[in-house]
């Protein structure tokens, strides 16, 4: 296979640039060593292809990235002499060449800053539409398969409570423990001052019971399964698995997201009540230990100062914190793009965004629930 010979001559405000002979990845050195040195000082640059005679990817990806380093310096690339063939190859290649970044400072100017919030504004409204019609997609699709029970996946909505459910009970009890000796401790540092210990029983069941039990489960929930749903279901989308089962005619909401999110709703409730008893009895021991009630004090004033909605405050919650869990996890999963890079950011987002929520609409809950008087 021959080398491609390259000349170069100036014609006026013109640099025209001569390949011949064969323009094809085993032959490509001369011609890509040539264009990488050549800094031209006109503005119009001609590049004539009269005389290639084979031509395949290789060429096509030298002269494409070669026409974009003069586009970014501000001539004007102009192509002659190529085939139909070989003009289609260029134009499919250069829609796929890498956009790299302009070198240098970000400009700082206030257009530019404007321009950065812009983007950044109407990316999130488009996330937003996106992400709704993705929760709305996934309420129907979850109240399908609670009328028609025999489409639901039992064996991965059972694997799936195992593993959000079960295997998350330990850390969500010693969690809870913990917390109860903390609110404890702290809350009778500052009851001794005033002769009023005993009421750190109901700083410390109104306090679990009714936020920190099933608000502190939620954010290890979102941590702990959100991450998993959006790694899983991410790495599938890297792997074109979900496009398989488009293919097989399988729906990737009714087989993925569906025993998912409905694990999460049957789980959370347990796994904030779990948590709400084990700050209970957290709570209880450390005020027996460095107060002096008595668990049977403690267990006196739990049941005649603590109504039971301050539980059920939190049980309402559960439902709502799962469902925000499992769809932003799942959302994030499928905007997926292309490559394991993509899977850790989407990863981390969904973690993010998904405490977040969690913790916005605890406040709107409380919000609510203190201007109805509950």
């Amino acid at each position: 296979m021959g080398s491609a010979p390259l000349t170069i001559d100036t014609e006026g405000d013109t640099l025209r640039i001569r390949i011949t002979g064969s323009l094809t990845t085993a032959a490509l050195e001369p011609v890509a060593s040539a264009l990488d040195t050549l800094t031209p000082n006109t503005t119009t640059i001609l590049i004539d292809l009269a005389g290639v005679g084979e031509f395949d990817t290789g060429g096509a990806w030298v002269i494409g990235e070669f026409r974009l380093r003069m586009l970014d310096q501000g001539r004007n690339v102009q192509l002659e002499g190529a085939s139909d063939a070989q003009a289609a190859l260029l134009d499919t290649v250069g829609a796929h060449l890498p956009m790299e970044p302009a070198q240098g400072v970000e400009p700082r100017s206030l257009s530019a800053l404007l321009e950065r919030m812009g983007k950044r504004t109407v990316g999130a409204w488009h996330d937003s539409l996106s992400i709704l019609s993705f929760f709305g997609l996934t309420l129907q699709r979850l109240a399908r398969a609670l009328i028609m029970p025999w489409r639901l996946r039992s064996a991965a909505l059972v694997t799936h409570m195992e593993e959000t459910g079960l295997k998350a009970v330990p850390i969500v009890a010693l969690m809870g423990f913990l917390i109860g000796v903390v609110l404890a401790f702290q809350g009778a540092t500052q009851l001794k001052q005033f002769g009023a210990e005993v009421f750190v029983v109901e700083l410390i069941s109104i306090s679990i019971l009714r936020e920190l039990g099933i608000l502190l489960t939620a954010i290890i929930v979102a941590g702990r399964s959100g991450s998993a749903f959006a790694a899983s279901i991410g790495s599938m989308k890297v792997q074109e698995e979900i496009d398989a089962m488009q293919t097989l005619g399988l729906d990737p909401v009714d087989v993925l997201v569906v025993p998912r999110t409905l694990a999460l709703l049957m789980v959370l409730p347990i796994l904030g009540f779990i948590a709400s008893m084990s700050g209970l009895i957290g709570g209880a021991l450390m005020s027996w230990i460095d107060l002096g009630v008595s668990p049977g004090m403690f267990m006196t004033r739990l049941k005649e100062n603590t109504d039971v909605w301050h539980l059920l405050v939190g049980v309402i919650k559960a439902p709502f914190f799962a469902m925000t869990i499992g769809v932003i996890a799942c959302w994030q999963a499928m905007q997926v793009r292309g490559s394991s890079e993509s899977v850790g950011q989407r990863t981390t987002a969904a973690v993010v965004q998904s405490i977040f929520a969690v913790i916005a609409l605890d406040a709107l809950f409380s919000i609510f629930f203190s201007e109805i008087g509950v």
